[in-house]
């Protein structure tokens, strides 16, 4: 396990370029609906456009076309190609191989890995040199807890029944879920892999090997993690992007 800084950079010091020990991390809210209609959908591809179409709840189609716009527009920025020129694949599955692991670039120019989340009107993008995940969650309700603390690692579940109050513990339970959910993505099983089997609690030091795994600074509301394969120290800087950045006449403002 190695330490993770994170910083909230100015955009002076924001560089879209990449480099080893470094992870940079976009946060975003989904448009209000009063301005949902300036979200430019143009860049995203017909099956984007298609998926984001087919939510039951218009909201959950307009989150997930602003994150998906956020992605090419910042994939784009570090790729020095336009948004709708980028192009994704899937890596090879750990388990059997086939073409349903971590999303990736389809032949990129650069050692670029990238990860993406969306819950609840709250976006959470990463980038860096190494493969990495993120997750980004709504804090859960108590019966939610309830059903699915039994699918934690057995000291996971000591540390949440050490909490007394209900807000703290749906802290705690979102906190080391979306720390398991980012180890998962970055190793490219996702859930197949079961919840018990890694420890991603309060203790770094047990974390699993050869990877950094930290929360993100996020909401009230949300808790949000991110694990990148890291052999060293990392430094991590936590960006919100501002909505009109993803407008049709994009403006290159972000959000302090």
């Amino acid at each position: 396990m190695t330490a993770a800084r994170a910083t909230v950079r100015t955009l002076a010091d924001q560089e879209f370029t990449l480099g080893d020990g470094r992870l940079d991390l976009w946060l975003m809210r989904s448009p209000h609906p009063a301005t949902a209609h300036l979200l430019d959908r143009s860049e995203l591809d017909a099956a984007e456009r298609r998926r984001a179409d087919s939510f039951v709840r218009p909201a959950d189609g307009l989150l997930y076309a602003t994150v998906h716009v956020a992605l090419r527009r910042l994939l784009g920025r570090y790729l020095h190609t336009a948004p709708e020129d980028v192009r994704f694949t899937r890596e090879p599955c750990p388990g059997c191989g086939e073409r349903h692991g971590r999303p990736a670039l389809d032949r990129s120019p650069l050692p670029l890995h990238f990860s993406l989340s969306h819950s609840s009107a709250v976006a959470l993008i990463g980038v860096a040199t190494a493969p990495l995940g993120v997750d980004v969650e709504r804090l859960p309700r108590a019966e939610t807890i309830e059903v699915c603390t039994g699918a934690l690692h057995p000291e996971e579940q000591a540390e949440l029944a050490g909490h007394q109050h209900e807000f703290e513990r749906a802290e705690g339970f979102g906190r080391i879920w979306t720390r398991k959910e980012a180890y998962l993505k970055g190793i490219g099983t996702g859930l197949s892999r079961s919840p018990a089997q890694d420890y991603l609690g309060a203790r770094s030091a047990r974390h699993p090997a050869g990877w950094t795994v930290f929360d993100v600074p996020c909401t009230t509301t949300h808790a949000a993690a991110a694990a990148v394969r890291s052999a060293g120290p990392l430094t991590a800087g936590v960006r919100w992007l501002d909505e009109g950045w993803l407008h049709a006449a994009p403006a290159p403002a972000l959000a302090g």
